[in-house]
């Protein structure tokens, strides 16, 4: 049986490292929650790792004590996932363009993110078109579900200065 590109495709790119992430996307440090994808299906899924690291800045006040990953920042970080999906399944690496979160649905938190765990983020395509995505994500701590939420996002060029 021949393997055409297509199935090649299919089957997914990874790892991709942070060089790789910060070509996809614009983030920078602090925010910048990918650190690196361990596989990618091309219009299909993103499985991408974030190492949460006492150093976080957010953990000096969220809480002081009991240190939490903030929710929005859970799901910010399921979004760059999904960023760097969209961008690379529609062939837009390098091109500048930037994917603006446009609606959050569904967000459920079921336990608390602390630093020294690697959260696992999977982000599944629901609905392609050429400037609108819909995504379906899920973050987990040890194969644990912590967090999960459906979002929308717009792929557009970036402000103009």
């Amino acid at each position: 049986m021949t393997e055409t590109v297509n199935d090649t495709a299919k089957k997914g790119m990874g790892p991709l490292d942070i060089g790789r992430v910060m070509a996809a996307l614009p983030h920078r440090y602090p925010m910048l929650l990918v650190d690196r994808v361990e596989d990618l299906i091309l219009d299909t899924s993103i499985t991408a790792i974030k190492a949460v690291s006492m150093n976080e800045q957010f953990f000096q006040g969220h809480f002081p004590g009991r240190p939490i990953m903030p929710g929005v920042l859970i799901v910010e970080a399921m979004a760059q996932a999904a960023g760097i999906l969209a961008v690379e399944s529609l062939g837009l690496a390098g091109s500048g363009k930037l994917v603006y979160f446009m609606a959050i649905d569904g967000a459920k938190f079921r336990k608390p993110v602390e630093p020294g765990v690697l959260l696992k983020l999977e982000v599944t395509f629901v609905q392609k078109r050429s400037s609108v995505c819909k995504f379906a994500g899920r973050a987990l701590v040890d194969g644990q579900l912590v967090a999960e939420a459906n979002f929308t996002a717009m792929i557009a060029d970036p402000p103009k200065a």
